[in-house]
């Protein structure tokens, strides 16, 4: 059985109520919910939340809310791990084991059905305990700038800063949309990033945070912009 747990608490502070707000006509929380269910990859998907009316949201949009996140694990301190582990035991506990879950963040409009089921398969290596969506930056983070006490600038590598950028290696980051596991990954803590995880790239017009009210602005540019060939309803 597979699982799908989408984190969504009800206190946001840089913008308050953002998995509730509308984003380009439809709830914020409405696209990972249907990401999830038109990828045919999952036995449940469920919202952890401790907001009721983020429950009634969830449920309205196809989604379970099998129970309200205690409080302990819903500050600001709580890591995803920490909640699928929650929403696996919470399951394992009533008889119904997961041997797989997906934890699909809240305020990820821009991902794909197929970025799933791709982060499904990938998770079947032999080495693998996790696969987590990534993008490449796009600028090479070696030749960094930092500001000086003076006022002027400086290099954080003095000798990459020198370097050709097509001799720098490539960086990536955490794209902040899904991460796929085993559930004995999550229950033991494992690491998310280490030698057993390995990655979904996802290319950089697809990734955006959603931390901030500009955020939020480049976001719906973006998914305009990217939908901008298809229906003008908001939901194709």
């Amino acid at each position: 059985m597979t699982l799908a747990v989408i984190p969504a608490r009800g206190g946001s502070k840089r913008i308050p109520r953002k998995n509730l707000r509308s984003f380009c006509g439809r709830p914020m929380l409405s696209y990972p919910i249907r990401a999830a269910r038109q990828s045919g990859c999952f036995t449940r998907i469920l919202v952890s939340t401790d907001d009721p009316e983020i429950a009634s949201v969830a449920r309205a949009s196809g989604a379970e809310t099998s129970f309200l996140r205690p409080a302990e694990l819903s500050d600001d301190m709580t890591g995803t791990n920490e909640v699928v582990a929650h929403a696996l035991g919470w399951l394992a506990a009533r008889g119904e084991v997961h041997e797989t879950a997906a934890c699909i963040y809240a305020t990820a409009p821009f991902l794909e059905p197929a970025d799933i089921r791709r982060g499904r398969a990938l998770l079947d290596r032999p080495e693998a305990r996790f696969a987590v969506t990534v993008t490449s930056f796009a600028f090479p983070i070696q030749r960094a700038l930092r500001r000086t006490a003076e006022g002027g600038l400086a290099p954080f590598d003095a000798e990459a800063i020198r370097m050709r950028s097509q001799d720098l290696e490539e960086a990536w980051h955490d794209a902040g949309a899904l991460y796929w596991g085993r559930a004995e990954a999550f229950s033991a803590a494992a690491p998310l990033f280490d030698r057993h995880t390995v990655p979904i790239p996802l290319p950089r017009h697809r990734v955006q945070d959603i931390d901030t009210p500009e955020d939020w602005t480049r976001a719906e540019l973006m998914y305009r912009a990217l939908h901008a060939g298809a229906a003008q309803d908001p939901s194709a």
